[in-house]
């Protein structure tokens, strides 16, 4: 009996102490359950979506994508999010995921560089709404809906130089929840001066989007699945 118990204790200490990965998207295949709201005024006909092989010469510094099945297997966004000269507000937002404190969001993003002598500045945020399915969707081009919560800002000084033209990994690591919450995290392609002719916007991309639980201290483990015995 003591056996069988410690036989048991260890496999679930054992189970619990790897960490877990919640969820990985490598875009090999655009994921039907991310939702695209392009909330920029006026909105234009891009949407983030697959890429294409017309632009796997723009990322990674020409070698498309940085993890997947094939140089196409990321997603991307770019200036025609709207039109003339207007503010992009152009997001990508996932499905229900529950978060805890201490999860890790991960992923790896690009700026695409079109050709040509001219460098147009790009920005792109990672946000976070703790309302779950009821979540509110941006609306307008200043509009961030439900999603509070900045996590990551790339570039929010529209600098020519900083936002990396090769693939490079962003990370966050989740605080201030209650408990495990239901959340939705999106993806904001935020330019103001965007569009064809704007001075600002180009194009952006994402990889190999993860998130993951971290493993269990024992002490924490323990406190949090077994009583004292006394």
């Amino acid at each position: 009996m003591v056996k069988t118990l410690f036989s048991i204790i260890f496999l679930l200490f054992f189970s619990f102490n790897q960490a877990q990965n919640l969820i990985t998207e490598n875009f090999d295949v655009f994921p039907e359950t991310w939702t695209k709201v392009n909330a920029s005024v006026p909105a234009g006909a891009n949407l983030w979506d697959a890429a294409t092989s017309v632009q796997t010469s723009f990322f990674g510094g020409g070698t498309g994508a940085y993890n997947g099945d094939a140089a196409t297997s990321y997603a991307f966004v770019n200036f025609n999010s709207t039109t003339g000269n207007n503010t992009i507000n152009n997001w990508l937002i996932t499905p229900v995921i529950n978060l805890m404190n201490d999860d890790v969001i991960s992923f790896y993003s690009s700026k695409g560089l079109s050709g040509g002598v001219d460098i147009f500045a790009d920005n792109l945020q990672l946000r976070i709404s703790t309302n779950g399915a009821a979540t509110i969707d941006p609306v307008g081009s200043n509009g961030v809906g439900d999603f509070a919560e900045l996590a990551i800002d790339i570039n929010p000084t529209l600098s020519t130089t900083l936002y990396p033209n090769e693939w490079t990994q962003y990370s966050y690591t989740v605080t201030g929840l209650p408990a495990e919450t239901a959340c939705k995290i999106a993806f904001r392609y935020a330019v103001p001066n965007g569009g064809p002719l704007g001075s600002n916007s180009d194009q952006v991309a994402i990889d190999q989007f993860a998130i993951d639980r971290p493993v269990l201290s024992a002490d924490v483990f323990f406190t949090t699945h077994f009583s004292s015995c006394k």
